[in-house]
């Protein structure tokens, strides 16, 4: 054994300096280094200071011992090491026992005989150290001889000289018989009488009224007795335990206890022998709280006592965990065996751990639960952080124990904000009422951040009081009112943490609590969207599952249940159903979301049944739905990125394209049609949908448009669809009115509530705006962009069309949905459009035209109103008005384009008819009359068949007419209206016409304003829209009617059909579609001057646009000869028609799929115009044949396999 473990061995002291070396820092080397300048006085305040704290407090006598034989220890210790001189240390001790002689006597004296051993035991080694302790002895003998007459070794004495051998040796004699007498002589005196008789006063003592006696009378009853009677101590503490506990009055014993000054370490044991021996008791572990709330015995000591080990404890809780995730995988197992899972068995008494056996067996559930009831929270605080997270309150007895302790901390501030205040009744008194050491109430939320970590602590276990649930969602429900629009604090984001932690699963285990996820929904609705999806994210996250063995096992038997409901869902039960998943999305909506919206990605058929199913839903219910949407379509949900872990019912690593990378793929359309439904039927929050969208062309991704599509088309019923019919078409020509009900495939006054909703859905952060531009950039990014390189051509040209019926639509939306002075503030201005946003010229006049048809219509008025005999104006001076209007309207606007494109282009077309081009629609230039007409005679039908309906009640019937007549004095209204304005519009038109086009000259000899006309204006608006396409065809009539000078009309159309292969090969699917419509009106036009010379005559014959000889002279009059006869102009319609065969079968005959899907598109649309000769229709007819064919084998070898 070495002299460091020798040391040890015999030098407790050495021990409790180890111990206590990190705990008594300032007795350092440099304390004795600097003895004589500042040692001496901070050591000797130092021992004062430990000697006033023992004084004050009784409870840490033993750790300020410890100090004080450790701080004597060093100091005769480097006294021996000669640091300090030895007559320095001999009045340092000499000035400590004149302090307090009898503390520091006894002290000195253990400190002394410890040094003596180790000193003695070195032997040779420490001789030198050995001869200064033996001089130190001396010295202090003298005086204080009775000091080590008791402790130390006679040839200590002997070695100093103190005593003489003879001396020595009767001392040690008197020793001997002093200890024989002491330890092993029999008193005598009947011990066996004397001790029952003095342990019967003390328990007779301790058994009465404790009301009419005071702890100091029966400390004194004790002391007496002690020493009367001779009674062991240790008994008497337990007897005193043992009264204390059958009697648990703590401001009596907690007292008379501290008074004893027992030792911690005793009380633990003779408690350990009761926790072994004895059957435990609940009074037993009250005791055993009390103690340890008023600190009588730390959680430290008596812990090792307590059963089971830790060890055992988280066995059985990774156990319930792994049992949970087993459960969980079985149950996501696919059966082949041909049975169903008829839904789950699971007993409402496995929420929470109720084995009374475990329970009892468990002392440490059985000691967390007394400290609760005694509010011990800080010793329970302790107690949690040694195991598992929430495997203790998960105990439904602890779980009560911990509300009870929650509802008497939040009592005062409830109070002050539920209605009955004061008048409510507590079921039971509170305990810790006039208990100064339970945890302080919570008055105002200034004082809730310090007793937060109370309730976070509970977890979702708090779902065994749905009173306190509801107390907890007031509380913060009356704060959040309180801050609306006030800078957020530390608590608005606290309450964060208590649904997420607590509240969100604790709905959970609530089954079918609507009423308790309606007041939820109260207190979510008053955070941001991203705040609650955020929360939804964790509360279906498996991370929160998996910490809680009980709610693993309750989502697992939510998803049997949706899965069981799903598989039996159809039109005919849809009512029935529909109620059983209102009752699963009350408790855990996420699970039954996420199945339902994997279903439909698969079986689109479901959806019908589905959306008539969820109106049973809470608000909650409807907010927890469009989260799971949007995780659902997101590219970078958990799903799409990893693979699908044990409970995840969500269908992950989905392409969003097809396996040839040619179409959407279809899921994604399955879920926007259905969010488009939902979003119409129900109140959803659209917000969140249109950011995402908005985020994802941020992005660059384009496939989420159709999200946006689905959501404008179902909740406005405004259309994109290109297979729009020709009535259809003819009546988005009319007035609003007229587009309502004869322009779209349904009735957009069936929709006004839900377009309401996305018009404010719209107005939060600008989204309306934003969405416009970014869709804007985003129809140029899918062609010219890095990032689409690599995609199928097909895919771009759907993406390019999606994206595009998605602007016009939304636009169309954001024109019709609010007032124009509104929409006008809204959205920029154009030149911001184009110089800072870079939008295209037909994007930015898109949007701007309804605002520019109402600035010339309230500018009209305003100058028509401003004339003083503005009721008898005549049509001429109204159209003049008109004209005025319109040109300060637009003349800011001409400015603007001046600078948009380069100079040069206005030296064959004009600024102002750029403009004005851009600025009408087909409505300034054309009244579809027999659109009205046909509309008026089917509401006049409509009212007839309402009259004869024998179901309608004659107040109905009346209604319905009534409704019918004056729908059709609106139309007419409008038509009249309407045709007034077009007049107008014309006559504005006759009157700037003679400044569009540049005059002729040498130079410009060959027209290259049609050139111009047509790249930028024409060729660019007739693919726009399927209206725009009609207009275009219009306008070009309209300016050869209109005879504008310096534009052959017959260059036009020459140009147009002569080169149609380019533009074909070009367009995607639905510009083909545009195209063929444009083409079609212009080939209408021609043919009809074509089958009749006198219409030829009338409206070609001596009109500008049909001069054929172009001269440098600027003569406003034609030569006859310079015109085209009809004869010629007949010949010229054949090349026409040639040209597009031409074109056609150069297309058809390609192997590229692009171009043979657009000339057939093209040809489709055309068909009532061409082909009109036969050899032409022939040879177009066997090429079509041609390309048939082979698909037509296809198809045929396809479906034979």
């Amino acid at each position: 054994m070495s002299l460091d473990e020798q040391m040890d061995v015999v030098s407790p002291v050495r021990n409790v300096r180890r111990q206590l070396r990190s705990r008594v820092p300032w007795l350092s080397h440099d304390l004795w280094t600097s003895w004589d300048k500042t040692g001496k006085i901070e050591f000797y305040t130092k021992c004062k200071e430990c000697l006033r704290l023992e004084k004050q407090s009784t409870r840490d006598t033993m750790s300020n011992n410890r100090v004080l034989v450790e701080a004597i220890y060093e100091l005769v210790l480097s006294g021996m090491k000669r640091i300090i001189p030895r007559d320095r240390v001999i009045g340092m001790l000499k000035l400590l026992l004149a302090v307090n002689p009898a503390k520091f006597s006894s002290l000195l004296s253990d400190v002394w005989s410890t040094i003596d051993s180790i000193s003695f035991s070195r032997g040779t080694e420490g001789s030198a150290r050995r001869d200064i302790f033996v001089q130190f002895t001396k010295e202090l003998a003298n005086p204080f001889f009775y000091l080590f007459e008791e402790k130390l070794d006679s040839e200590l004495f002997s070695e100093n000289g103190i005593m003489t051998s003879g001396e020595i040796k009767q001392y040690q004699q008197k020793f001997i018989r002093l200890k024989t007498k002491t330890y092993y002589k029999q008193q005598k005196f009947n011990l066996f009488r004397e001790e029952p008789e003095g342990y019967g006063k003390l328990i007779a003592e301790l058994c009465r009224p404790l009301e009419k006696t005071t702890y100091t009378y029966m400390l004194n009853v004790v002391h007496s007795l002690i020493g009367t009677c001779y009674l062991d101590p240790n008994r008497v503490l337990d007897i005193v335990l043992e009264a204390f506990e059958r009697q648990p009055k703590s401001d009596f014993f907690i007292p008379l206890l501290e008074q004893l000054k027992p030792e911690p370490n005793t009380i633990c044991e003779i408690l350990a022998f009761k926790l072994k021996h004895v059957e435990s008791s609940r009074s037993l572990f009250n005791l055993i709280a009390l103690l340890l709330q008023h600190k009588i015995i730390l959680l430290d000591a008596i812990y090792p006592w307590l059963k089971p080990d830790n060890r055992i404890i988280e066995k059985q809780w990774e156990r319930q965990l792994t049992e949970a995730q087993m459960y969980a995988k079985q149950a996501m197992r696919v059966r082949l065996d041909g049975k169903e899972d008829n839904g789950p068995t699971l007993d409402e008494d496995e929420n929470l751990v109720e084995d009374r056996s475990t329970y009892t067996e468990n002392e440490k559930l059985l000691l967390c639960k007394a400290l609760l009831d005694i509010g011990a929270w800080d010793v329970v605080h302790n107690l949690l952080q040694r195991h598992p997270k929430f495997s203790l309150v998960s105990c439904a007895p602890v779980a009560r124990s911990l509300v009870r302790l929650i509802n008497y901390l939040i009592d005062p501030i409830y109070n002050t904000i539920s209605d009955l205040g004061g008048k409510r009744k507590v079921r039971r008194p509170y305990y810790w009422l006039n208990n100064p050491k339970a945890p302080v109430q919570i008055s105002d939320y200034d004082k809730v951040e310090e007793s937060i970590h109370i309730i976070l602590a509970l977890g979702p276990y708090i779902h065994c009081d749905p009173i306190l649930i509801y107390k907890i969602i007031r509380i913060i429900k009356f704060y959040l009112e309180g801050v609306q629009g006030k800078p957020k604090t530390e608590i608005y984001y606290t309450f964060i943490d208590v649904l997420d932690e607590v509240l969100l699963p604790a709905l959970c285990y609530l089954d079918a609590n609507c009423a308790i996820a309606k007041e939820l929904w109260t207190v979510l609705e008053h955070y941001p969207y991203q705040i609650r999806f955020r929360l939804y994210g964790s509360w279906k996250s498996e991370e929160k599952a998996r910490i809680h063995p009980t709610l693993l096992r309750k989502r697992v038997d939510h998803l049997k249940n949706v899965k069981h409901l799903m598989r039996r869902i159809s039109k005919e039960n849809v009512k029935f159903m529909g109620r059983q998943l209102g009752k699963l999305t009350h408790s855990i909506p996420a699970i039954v979301f996420d199945y339902i919206l994997s279903q439909i990605q698969l079986f689109d058929n479901l959806t019908t049944p589905v959306i008539d199913a969820l109106k049973y839903l809470s608000p909650l219910g409807y907010d927890i739905l469009g989260y799971c949407l949007l995780e659902a379509l997101s590219p970078h949900a958990p799903q799409n990125n990893k693979k699908n872990s044990d409970l995840s019912v969500m269908l992950g690593d989905r392409a969003r394209t097809k396996h040839d990378g040619s179409t959407i793929a279809p899921w994604i359309q399955y879920l926007s049609t259905f969010a488009g439904n939902i979003c119409k039927k129900y109140s959803l929050d659209l917000v969140p949908l249109l950011q995402y969208i908005a985020n994802q062309l941020k992005a660059k991704e384009s496939l989420d448009l159709l999200l946006l599509k689905q959501i404008v088309e179902k909740m406005t019923g405004i259309e994109a669809a290109e297979d729009i019919t020709s009535e259809q078409l003819e009546a988005m020509s009319g007035g609003e009115l007229l587009k309502s009900e004869a322009g779209y495939f349904g009735q957009l006054r069936t929709a006004k509530k839900s377009a309401t909703r996305l018009r404010e859905a719209t107005a939060h952060n600008d989204l309306a705006i934003t969405l416009c531009i970014l869709m804007s950039q985003q129809r140029n990014r899918i062609i010219y962009d890095e990032s689409q390189v690599g995609l199928h051509t097909k895919l771009v040209g759907k993406l390019y069309d999606q994206c595009q019926d998605t602007l016009v639509q939304f636009g169309t939306f954001l024109a019709t949905s609010c007032t124009l002075d509104e929409y006008a503030r809204k959205i920029p201005q154009l030149e911001t459009l184009v110089d800072e946003y870079h939008v295209d010229c037909d994007v930015a006049f898109f949007l701007w035209r309804p605002v520019f048809s109402h600035l010339i219509l309230s500018k009209y008025e305003e100058l028509r109103r401003a004339s003083k005999a503005h009721k008898k104006l005549t049509q001429i001076q109204l159209e003049g008005v008109y004209a005025n209007a319109s040109e300060s309207v637009l003349e800011p606007v001409v400015s603007v384009m001046k600078s948009y494109l380069p100079p040069k282009t206005w030296e064959d077309v004009s600024p102002q008819f750029f403009v004005t081009f851009w600025s009408l629609t087909l409505y300034d230039l054309w009244v579809p009359s027999e659109a009205y007409t046909r509309e008026v005679l089917r509401i006049k039908q409509l009212a007839a068949t309402a009259a004869e309906n024998k179901e309608f009640t004659s107040s109905k019937r009346r209604k319905e007419q009534e409704r019918c007549s004056q729908l059709i004095d609106k139309l007419q209204d409008e038509q009249r209206r309407q045709s007034e304005h077009v007049r107008r519009v014309l006559a504005k038109l006759e009157k700037e016409k003679d400044f569009w086009f540049a005059p002729r000259t040498q130079k410009s000899a060959k027209n290259e304003a049609v050139t111009a006309f047509l790249q930028l204006c024409l060729f660019p608006r007739c693919i726009f829209t399927a209206p725009d396409s009609l207009y275009c065809a219009q306008f070009v009539k309209t300016i050869h009617l209109l005879q504008t000078p310096n534009f052959s009309t017959l260059i036009c159309y020459d140009r147009v059909f002569c080169d149609i292969i380019y533009t074909v090969t070009s367009c995607t699917e639905n510009e083909a579609n545009r195209y063929g419509r444009f083409l079609n009106a212009l080939l209408t036009t021609v043919m009809k001057w074509h089958g009749d010379k006198n219409i030829f005559q009338q409206e070609c014959a001596s009109f500008p646009g049909f001069v054929t000889k172009f001269r440098a002279t600027n003569t406003s009059l034609a030569e006859s000869n310079d015109h085209v006869d009809y004869e010629n102009y007949r010949h010229v319609c054949h090349k026409w028609h040639y040209k597009i065969t031409k074109c056609v079968i150069v297309c058809l005959e390609s192997k590229d799929f692009t171009q043979i899907r657009n000339a057939l598109i093209v040809l489709k649309r055309i068909l009532p115009s061409f082909p009109r000769v036969i050899n032409l229709a022939n040879a177009v007819e066997k090429w079509v044949e041609r390309v048939r064919l082979p698909f037509y084998k296809k198809e045929i070898n396809c479906t034979l396999m």
